[in-house]
């Protein structure tokens, strides 16, 4: 190198530990001789795409896991009416949701002539089967106790899906907050089954309207009302895309898992989360 030319390189500093003989390490803190050994692809001769495939549902899975950790305390919050914490989780949420959306952008350069060289290894395994987001999509309304029987072999994705259906929706827990705040929620909405779907209620309607025509004086509710716009908005954006990323790859071939594929995940677009949510914006004058 001629003299005078610097090196492309960066000098590490004095103070940089690099000794980990009896300290934590980066490695160590995040256990990634665990995660990063977890990638195991079946195909055999190991095809090229399987890595993506797995990475691209394991990587879903663990935000999912974040996911219901931040609904999780978000519905512990409005149970203590605290309001203001409770949101900052939502916001949480709504920006791995658009992560979670854009990522399927990644598994859309598997190409059908790819997957089906290694789809056979998949078996009957399917995103169907996620107990975790069954329990998010539980959490936020969309129950169906149906599905219990889909994790009758796996005890803690069952126990895992079972709390998300006993448990009082995120939804469930605002309007609670907003009874308790003196809002005239009916009493057949406050003393619901938890356990069943969430399903339209139009006595709802009139009270959310006074809400969104008075937003200076009901701020609160509805700075949340919005909040779970946004969520509903982010969700379907993610079924929407997950559709169409399968529609790209398999088309209209049934799913692993027995499904019809493509329009089993259409009809998933008719479900919502909080219809009333929806209906108070055809009221609005």
């Amino acid at each position: 190198m001629s003299e005078g030319v610097e090196r492309n390189t960066r000098t590490i500093e004095g103070s940089v530990v690099t000794d980990f003989a009896d300290r934590m390490s980066y490695g160590g803190y995040l256990d990634l001789d665990t995660l990063l050994s977890a990638q195991r692809p079946l195909s055999d001769p190991e095809h090229h795409d399987e890595l993506l495939f797995i990475i691209q549902h394991q990587t879903t899975e663990l935000w999912l896991k974040l996911v219901l950790h931040e609904l999780g305390a978000a519905c512990r919050l409005l149970r203590e009416d605290q309001l203001s914490p409770a949101l900052k989780c939502i916001a949480r949420v709504k920006h791995i949701q658009k992560t979670l959306t854009e990522q399927w952008s990644v598994l859309a350069t598997l190409t059908p002539a790819e997957y089906v060289q290694f789809r056979g290894v998949l078996g009957n395994s399917s995103g169907f089967q996620s107990a975790q987001y069954r329990a998010v999509e539980f959490t936020l309304g969309n129950k169906n106790a149906g599905m219990l029987r889909v994790f009758d072999a796996d005890p803690p994705a069952l126990a895992l899906v079972r709390e998300a259906l006993e448990s009082p929706s995120l939804y469930d827990e605002f309007l609670r907050l907003l009874a308790r705040a003196g809002y005239p929620i009916p009493a057949e909405i406050l003393d619901r089954d938890v356990t069943e779907a969430w399903t339209f209620h139009a006595d709802l309607v009139p009270i959310l309207t006074e809400i969104y025509a008075d937003p200076s004086t009901h701020w609160a509710a509805y700075e949340t009302c919005e909040e779970l716009v946004d969520l509903e908005d982010n969700f379907q954006l993610w079924r929407f895309r997950h559709l169409k990323t399968v529609e790209r790859i398999i088309g209209h071939k049934t799913g692993t898992g027995g499904s019809s594929g493509v329009p089993f995940l259409r009809r998933a677009l008719e479900l919502t989360f909080f219809p009333e949510l929806l209906a108070v914006r055809t009221e609005i004058s």
